[in-house]
């Protein structure tokens, strides 16, 4: 399952460099597919939607940090713990119930968007 701040955030921006997929922006900012990942132009995600990865995404918030979560693969792949969760501050980074994946799904979400990795 992927990974959401909730709206306790402090907006202190820890979590932000810490992620692999850069799968974390700041609230207000536009965001792509492409950022941080090997996604060029138009592509099919795992999960069958097809997107511009360099086109610009609205924000899921406006106020606080958020994540991706077509980006998200809890750091499978990178690392054994979501590595956001790791250094929040307030412990806001938690799992996101509306976005259960297997960890199948989630290192096969990890291997498209780097598949030199």
């Amino acid at each position: 399952m992927a990974i959401i701040i909730t709206d306790e955030c402090i907006n202190c921006g820890a979590c932000e460099p810490e992620c692999p997929n850069t799968a974390i922006y700041e609230g207000a900012d536009d965001w792509r597919y492409k950022d941080g990942t090997s996604l060029i132009g138009s592509v099919v995600l795992p999960n069958g939607k097809a997107v511009d990865a360099d086109e610009a995404q609205e924000p899921i918030s406006d106020e606080i940090y958020y994540i991706v979560p077509d980006k998200c693969t809890e750091c499978k792949g990178f690392h054994e713990e979501p590595q956001c969760a790791a250094v929040c501050p307030v412990d806001c980074c938690v799992p996101d119930d509306d976005h259960v994946e297997s960890e199948e799904t989630l290192l096969g979400k990890q291997r498209f968007m780097h598949p030199d990795s």
